[in-house]
């Protein structure tokens, strides 16, 4: 079902795209993600991960060069990493070890965007909105180092089969991540011409950890920090 929803909305988006002053666009970049730590969404910044993202928005006007709805479809990494001791000079007394984790996602970002015309082709922008996403692949690597031993090795994630329509799963498990995972952005940024440069927060409200049902526990949400350049047809 989550993959038939993000296939309507991107259908629905670029049929949308024949209508007269709607744009279609590419749209990639950077990530800059993490996994909270705490039950109050903070994270540790050490263990922050470089990623990418990239996939295609349309801009529907709904006040020309002041309010636009730009919905998306995007494929982007998330998850973070946790590394300790040196790997330039491990020892037995400080060995070297760095575990990293990286779900990707087909992502459906649903913002409401608001301009401000500067000159004839120029706006500032800013836009808010949810966004939704569903995880199709990613790997955990860990890598051990304490001068003697040197041990390296990668698994893939595996998913189980949470979406919003099926609340009793019985594929959860504590090794396994949920496959929906939903949440907020926050973007700002340019636009001149066809072209656009934003900088966007992704924060995500469902814990990415499969068995974790306890609310008193809200560790573990996606964290995403990225920068993008687009074009707009």
């Amino acid at each position: 079902m989550a993959k038939k929803l993000i296939l309507s909305i991107a259908a629905l988006a670029l049929s949308m795209a024949a209508m007269s002053q709607v744009r279609v666009g590419i749209k990639g970049g950077l990530n800059l993600s993490n996994i909270s730590v705490s039950n109050d969404g903070s994270v540790d910044n050490n263990r922050t991960l470089t990623g990418y993202h990239i996939g295609v928005i349309t801009d529907l006007p709904l006040i020309k060069n002041i309010l636009s709805f730009q919905p998306g479809v995007f494929y982007t990494t998330k998850g973070s990493k946790l590394e300790s001791g040196s790997k330039s000079n491990p020892s037995l007394t400080d060995p070297y070890s760095r575990f990293s984790t990286r779900p990707s996602y087909i992502e459906v970002p649903l913002n409401f965007v608001g301009k401000i015309p500067l000159g004839t082709d120029a706006r500032l922008f800013a836009g808010i909105g949810p966004y939704f996403a569903f995880g199709v692949a990613g790997k955990n690597k860990y890598e051990f180092d304490n001068g003697t031993l040197n041990n390296s090795g990668s698994s893939k994630i595996e998913w189980d089969d949470d979406t919003p329509f099926n609340n009793d799963d019985p594929n959860q498990g504590w090794n396994k991540y949920k496959r929906f995972d939903w949440g907020g952005n926050l973007m700002v940024g340019a636009e001149v011409s066809h072209f656009l440069i934003a900088a966007q927060y992704g924060l995500g409200f469902n814990k990415i950890n499969s068995g974790a049902e306890d609310s008193s526990d809200n560790k573990s949400k996606n964290r995403v920090f990225s920068v993008s350049v687009g074009f707009l047809f």
